[in-house]
């Protein structure tokens, strides 16, 4: 079996051996709009991240059978051409929960507890010059007793969930579909989730009805004080509108997702004057070591699986 990987740079110092046991593998650490027709002519199987697979890419393959997303997300493939090209296509779910979760509270407490300026307060040599043993800088709270909204309770949103409420918040939750029902915890509005919510936390996907769903006045209608948190996908906050809020309303916001990856320059974002009320980390939520591992096991497993399917 011939497979081509098209952007092997996404999966970081993971190991791939695995593919070479499937059949003969090239890889390519990234490929270009411009480079994908000349690299997938002869290939049975494409593994691709990010890459964008259309229809005049599958025409230059006329042997292609599979198409492997090594990504839960597969809006980079033309699906209609797929099907009507009797070409097979299979994403992977489920590898990067664990690290989605742990990363939302990572930028939460890293937000919450002012972890930057005690850190620089510290290495900066001031602690050495205090008169008692502490220094009392901004106040942080617990987040015992606060009330942690989620917006898009799915598996991400539920394990959120359930570590926000071990600690003790009080955890409520809208559905961008409408569809999710969760007995275990309050369904609310939007607007209500943002006028009550100390946290806010999206794991939504990026749809028609999730595209800007926090805008100027989302974004003014959040207590002060309040921490958002966007680990869905870019595009659900607006970006422009953000870069505006932040310096006049004390609100604090992490983002691992941008509407445009990597982050495009000039950006908005990068000149607000509170640099201190934003962490921005560059997509790196799903980027764990057992979870990119999970991901290429996933992706092997898939190829495994549908060319035994097809020796039957």
């Amino acid at each position: 079996m011939k497979i081509v990987l098209l952007d092997t740079l996404t999966y970081g110092d993971t190991s791939l051996e695995a593919f070479n046991a499937l059949g003969e593998v090239n890889a390519y650490t990234t490929t270009s709009a411009d480079e994908i027709i000349d690299r997938v002519g002869d290939a049975e199987v494409i593994v691709t991240n990010k890459v964008v697979i259309n229809d005049a890419v599958m025409q230059a393959a006329p042997n292609l059978k599979l198409i492997c997303v090594a990504a839960t997300g597969m809006n980079n493939i033309d699906h209609d051409t797929a099907g009507r090209r009797g070409i097979t296509v299979k994403n992977v779910a489920g590898y990067s929960t664990d690290a989605v979760v742990q990363h939302t509270f990572t930028m939460l407490f890293y937000l919450m507890g002012h972890s930057r300026y005690y850190d620089e307060y510290v290495k900066s040599g001031q602690w050495q010059t205090e008169a008692v043993f502490t220094h009392i800088g901004p106040s942080f709270s617990e987040l015992c007793g606060k009330t942690w909204g989620i917006i898009g309770l799915g598996e991400i949103g539920r394990g959120v969930a359930l570590i926000a409420k071990a600690f003790g918040a009080k955890v409520i939750y809208y559905s961008t579909s409408g569809k999710n029902e969760n007995s275990e915890f309050e369904k609310t509005t939007l607007s209500r989730l943002i006028e009550n919510s100390d946290i806010i936390s999206i794991h939504a996907p990026l749809n028609a009805s999730t595209e800007n769903l926090i805008s100027h006045s989302e974004l003014l209608q959040m207590k002060d004080g309040a921490v958002l948190l966007n680990l869905g996908r870019g595009g659900i906050v607006d970006e422009d509108a953000l870069s505006v809020i932040i310096d006049v309303k004390l609100i604090y916001v992490g983002l691992d997702v941008l509407v445009k990856e990597p982050m495009i320059t000039p950006h908005p974002l990068l000149s607000v004057k509170h640099h201190e009320r934003l962490y921005i980390t560059p997509h790196i939520a799903w980027t764990s070591i057992e979870a990119r591992e999970r991901l290429i096991a996933a992706t092997v497993e898939n190829i495994k699986t549908f060319s035994e399917s097809m020796a039957k």
